[in-house]
């Protein structure tokens, strides 16, 4: 059975990120040495790429090759997508395509990008595990980490590094996680 994980950076007031989903604050990390826990390393060990349609598009946008060749990847959107940029599937059944993420056994997925579809999958008892690099930005304003939904957990603690440049990286496991 398939691990579903999550692999995200937050700026310290929990946002992922700024008004009109701008990242630049977290390009002026690019280069940071986060060791074995380096994005290609994790890369790597992930089979399946899930994504929603916000995040497909602003990845989309960018005019570098397709990150994700060799990874099955889905996109979770009602709507089509016209000429995709790289090989995808779409799937509009958050709960289908939770039991056919579960049915994989050749490698783990990653649950890419932003809070609206990680909380449908936690809410859904689905997020295994998740990686989160705290960055050392206040934004005030944007996309927070975790939309407010009423959703509670504790998840569990599996360890706490402070890494490269004042970051820090917290990953938890979800007990709850079906």
């Amino acid at each position: 059975m398939a691990r579903i994980l999550g692999y995200i950076a937050a700026s310290l007031d929990g946002l992922i990120a700024a008004e009109n989903d701008n990242l630049d604050w977290l390009f002026k990390y690019d280069g940071m040495d986060l060791g074995e826990h380096d994005y290609r390393t994790f890369l790597n060990g992930i089979r399946t790429v899930v994504m929603g349609r916000g995040t497909y598009d602003f990845v989309a946008r960018d005019p570098s090759p397709w990150a994700y060749d060799g990874k099955r990847t889905f996109v979770v959107t009602s709507r089509p997508i016209e000429a995709p940029k790289g090989p995808l599937e779409i799937r509009s059944d958050i709960d289908a395509l939770i039991a056919e993420l579960r049915a994989l056994d050749d490698g783990d997925v990653w649950m890419l990008g932003g809070g609206k579809l990680q909380m449908a999958f936690l809410e859904r008892g689905a997020l295994d595990e998740i990686e989160i690099y705290v960055i050392p930005e206040m934004l005030g304003g944007g996309h927070p980490l975790f939309p407010l939904t009423g959703f509670r957990a504790s998840p569990t603690l599996i360890s706490a590094k402070a890494i490269d440049r004042g970051c820090v990286r917290l990953h938890y496991r979800f007990e709850t996680a079906a």
